[in-house]
Formats: C-alpha cells, sequence, structure tokens
C-alpha cells in the first residue's frame, strides 16, 4: 500500500470554471479517508484526478513516492469502485473479477488463486459463474469490489459506490467496506455526500465544499469541533441550530432568544457573531428556570424526539429522549451548557475558537 499526497491542486474547465480550488492533503497509508461534501463541491472531480481520469490544471499528485500528473491511469497501480458497478453484462462474475489481471499479462493459475481468495473473502463464491443481471444490487457491488481487490493496487478509490442501494443494504455494504478494509489494512478513499457513510467508515474526513477543503480530522473531532458554519451545518442529522448572536460580555452572547452563556476559554469573540448548538445539546427542564420555549411540531422518531419551533426570531430543532410527554403549543424551559454553545464569525463563517 501507499500513502497520497495532494499539493495546491487545482481543476479549471474551460470558461475559467474552477471545480477544484487549491487542496492540499495527505492520505496515510493504510488509512480509510472519506471525501464529503454536498453535490457540486468537487469531491468526484478530486477522486478522478488522482485515478488520472481528469487532468490536473495544476498541483501535484503522488501516489507512494512516485508523481502521477503525466502516468496513465492503468499506470497508477490504482482500483476503482464506480456508483454504477461498471460490470461486463455478457461476462460471468468470475470473467469480470479475472479481466484485468487477464490484460496485464497475469498467469492463470495466479489469476484463479486471486480470484477465489476475494469471492471467499466477499462471500460470492457461488456466483462466480453467474452473470450480472442475475444478481442483486449489493451482489453486484461486491463483485466490483473483488474486481478492484484482485489487482492487489496500492489504493483503492471508491466514488459513491452505495448511492444506487436502498437503506437497508447501505447499511450491510458499509459493514463490508469498513471489515474489508480492516482485513486488507488497505490505503482507501472514499468519495460520499452521506454523512453517516463518512462518520462510520473513515480514520480521515476531508469535508469540500465549493472546491475547497473545509476542514480535516477524525469523524469525531469534525462533529464536535467544527471549524465552519458549513461544516457545523452539514455534520449532523438534524444539523447544528445558527442564529445571530451578539457578545454581550465575558461568555455571554445575546441570541434572538435569549442570552447564552459561552465558555470564554475556548472562544475569542467580540461584537457580532453567530452562536451555534446541536440539537441534543439542548436540555427540556421543569420548573421556572430555563428559557421559554414552545414547541410548533414534535417529531416522533422512536427513541428520540425533535421538537420544532422558534428561539425568539430564530428557527432550532430540540432533539430529546421520547420519554415522558412533550406536546404542542405547550411552553416548556430550554438550558443549554455553556461548553456546547460555538461561536462563528459572521463574515467568513470560521470558527472562533482559539
Amino acid at each position: 500500500m501507499a500513502s497520497v499526497e495532494l499539493t495546491n491542486i487545482k481543476k479549471v474547465y474551460p470558461g475559467n470554471v474552477e471545480a477544484v480550488r487549491d487542496v492540499s492533503l495527505t492520505v496515510p497509508n493504510g488509512s480509510f479517508t472519506v471525501l464529503l461534501g454536498p453535490s457540486g463541491c468537487g469531491k468526484s472531480t478530486l477522486l478522478r484526478m488522482i485515478a488520472g481520469l481528469e487532468t490536473i490544471t495544476s498541483g501535484v499528485c503522488k501516489i507512494g513516492e512516485r508523481v502521477v500528473n503525466d502516468i496513465e491511469p492503468a499506470e497508477r497501480d490504482i482500483a476503482m469502485v464506480f456508483q454504477n458497478y461498471a460490470l461486463y453484462p455478457h461476462m460471468s462474475v468470475y470473467d469480470n473479477m479475472a479481466y484485468g489481471l487477464k490484460n496485464r499479462g497475469t498467469p492463470k493459475p495466479e489469476i484463479e488463486k486471486r480470484v477465489r481468495e476475494a469471492a471467499s473473502l466477499l462471500a460470492i463464491e457461488d456466483y462466480l459463474t453467474r452473470k450480472p443481471r442475475a444478481l442483486s444490487g449489493g451482489q453486484r457491488q461486491r463483485v466490483a469490489m473483488g474486481r478492484a481487490i484482485v489487482r492487489e493496487p496500492q489504493v483503492f478509490l471508491f466514488d459513491e459506490p452505495l448511492s444506487n442501494l436502498d437503506a437497508k443494504l447501505r447499511v450491510t455494504m458499509r459493514l463490508e467496506i469498513k471489515r474489508l478494509h480492516n482485513r486488507l489494512n488497505a490505503t482507501s478513499i472514499f468519495v460520499t455526500h452521506d454523512q453517516v457513510e463518512a462518520m462510520t467508515l473513515a480514520d480521515q474526513v476531508v469535508v469540500m465544499n465549493a472546491g475547497k477543503i473545509e476542514q480535516i480530522g477524525a469523524p469525531g473531532e469534525v462533529y464536535k469541533h467544527p471549524a465552519s458554519r458549513f461544516v457545523a451545518s452539514f455534520i449532523g442529522a438534524p444539523a447544528m441550530n445558527l442564529m445571530p448572536g451578539k457578545i454581550a460580555g465575558a461568555g455571554i452572547v445575546e441570541t434572538p432568544g435569549g442570552k447564552l452563556s459561552f465558555d470564554a476559554a475556548r472562544f475569542s469573540a467580540s461584537g457580532e457573531v453567530e452562536a451555534g448548538i446541536r440539537p441534543e445539546d439542548i436540555r427540556v427542564t421543569e420548573g421556572a428556570n430555563g428559557i421559554p420555549f414552545k414547541p410548533e411540531l414534535v417529531e416522533e422518531l422512536g427513541a428520540t424526539r425533535l421538537l420544532h419551533g422558534n428561539f425568539g426570531t430564530a428557527p432550532i430543532i430540540v432533539a430529546i429522549p421520547a420519554s415522558g410527554t412533550t406536546h404542542e403549543n405547550k411552553e416548556v424551559r430550554l438550558t443549554v451548557d455553556p461548553a456546547a454553545v460555538h461561536l462563528f464569525d459572521k463574515a467568513t463563517g470560521r470558527s472562533l475558537a482559539r
């Protein structure tokens, strides 16, 4: 396996359309790195440049110790798993998995060995003689992964491979990919717009927006300490509540719903800011303490209950355990731990954490 190092990578299309803007990133050897962001943020374009399927406008791409900017895709020693599987419909599963090895002139005994090992690893031994049309979506995705595994590449690239699967199958395949990575200890780069996939699969999450990297970190780090308003609103379900605020004193921010305390040791702020609180960090309390709040809509989600309403003029969501009763249009009181309040620069959106 090998590391991947990107330095000041740019991709500009005709008409001066910047798809990727000055991206620098290191993917450590053996890590599972997820490129996460909304449609059009540049994550798939970045992956395709690593694969050699898109030319790099400027910057340097290294796989291992080798600069690969001008090297053909077939010579980069990578394997790619696509969203649409890209299987040959007229070939059997065995032939689909063996195709790349045959083209490279790999001896037949070695092809047989690798295909059988990969099929065993992915539990598709019984399907080797079938054609893709006789397989389910999950089985086809396993075949596509098996075709990548048999090549024994330095780097695995996954381009939204689970997007075509139903919700239950996505969970199953997510677990399969994680187990596979743990067993192979393979360097993997995975593109997705699904934050659950990113948080459950990644060692390193790279959050992208408008062709740029917003934040790089472990899943827990980007969730607990978002580097920008965009990361705060994109990571988390429901998303972080964001509201305008003004610093009203040491450790106090005034919001449309009232004054909130924040950890002044963590944030350096003055003047107008944006305050953020995750829905699960807001507590409903009894008695007269806390800030008044009247839920306009209550969503029951089994173990969790979501309260929708307004914090002054700012819409918010409160996530609480689904115990007891909480009624629509019945006033409750809210409290917020100062350590759970985030502050962002109103103009730039960057976190004001020290």
